[in-house]
């Protein structure tokens, strides 16, 4: 059963309880352009407001409160990130007295690098893609005696789900939810919220066409690696599916949805144009998916996570002007 990988309703609560000591509530709003873009009302989540400007920051102090409680806080921890996971713990660990170093890829979002080392992580640049940099950190974890800190963990999903919790709540009339899959951990919380509240929403997973281990996992049942190609979803650029997050979303997702680079781009310009706020590429996924599916949404209450707005801002003038990956 995949509901022992999943947080309960009250771990969720205490979970957000931590989170909420540091920030409030992130806000949800129904923007009126963008309800009649989609012929459907339609709720956006805006977890760029957190104070890393992504979702993931809810994750890493549901984490750390957890090392906190039962004493096992480390004297360093190493992760892996294409940037909003490593911020995410870079917060969490200096709230904690706890050193923090982050492995990236080459060519790693440079904005997204110079937030982590703002925060007081020691950044490595390593490997060709975030799984080599993921092995990297493995290695050095190892080396140091760190505590290597994985993208999908339980507790992170734990706290990630407040940001859902709070959504189905302020909005229960939610029908479909549409949410971006990187690792993995946001489609999961979204699963365990809704479960944890007895809700009946549809889950709808949003992968990129250009990183598909999750669609060809899902479809073979096991982990199944695939290229990654995408030039703005770096958010979502995963080469391998993990085998805990494809066990609870292979059961409770309703399905799936591939978008395009170009779908995403404008994906970003319309959250602009409709909202004025900036989302990055795995931030206006969710979007592009709902307008994919635009023709299935009549009468339908849809909701929408903007993950995060974390995109380097002269690849965001590009968009603007209207590149398309």
């Amino acid at each position: 059963m995949t509901t022992a990988l999943l947080p309960s309703l009250a771990e969720i609560e205490a979970a957000a309880a931590a989170v909420y000591r540091d920030f409030a509530p992130t806000p949800q709003y129904a923007w009126g352009l963008l309800s009649q873009r989609l012929g459907a009302p339609c709720w956006l989540k805006h977890e760029n407001h957190t104070p890393v400007g992504a979702f993931k920051i809810r994750g890493g102090l549901a984490y750390f409160d957890q090392l906190a409680r039962q004493g096992r806080l480390p004297r360093e921890v190493i992760s892996a990130t294409r940037g909003n996971h490593g911020q995410s713990l870079g917060w969490a660990a200096r709230r904690h007295g706890v050193a923090c170093t982050i492995v990236v890829p080459q060519g790693n979002s440079v904005e997204k690098n110079a937030a982590m080392r703002a925060l007081g992580v020691t950044l490595i640049e390593q490997g060709e893609d975030f799984q080599a940099a993921r092995e990297h950190a493995l290695q050095l974890a190892q080396e140091r005696g760190a505590q290597m800190v994985p993208s999908y963990h339980r507790d992170l999903v734990c706290g990630v789900a407040s940001y859902w919790l709070e959504l189905l709540r302020a909005v229960p009339q939610l029908q479909r939810l549409y949410v971006p899959i990187g690792l993995g951990s946001g489609a999961c919380a979204a699963i365990a919220a809704k479960l944890a509240l007895g809700h009946g929403a549809r889950v709808i997973g949003v992968i990129s066409s250009h990183a598909r281990t999750y669609a060809e996992s899902l479809a073979a049942g096991r982990v199944v690696p695939a290229p990654v190609s995408t030039q703005l979803a770096d958010g979502m650029a995963v080469r391998v599916a993990d085998e805990q997050a494809l066990a609870v979303l292979a059961q409770h997702l309703d399905h799936i949805v591939q978008v395009s680079d170009q779908e995403i781009a404008q994906a970003m310009r319309a959250l602009f144009a409709d909202t004025h706020n900036v989302a990055e590429g795995a931030g206006a996924a969710a979007l592009a998916a709902a307008l994919q599916e635009r023709p299935l949404l009549q009468g339908q209450s849809v909701g929408l996570a903007l993950t995060g707005g974390n995109v380097d801002s002269a690849l965001f003038a590009r968009v603007l002007a209207g590149y398309d990956g």
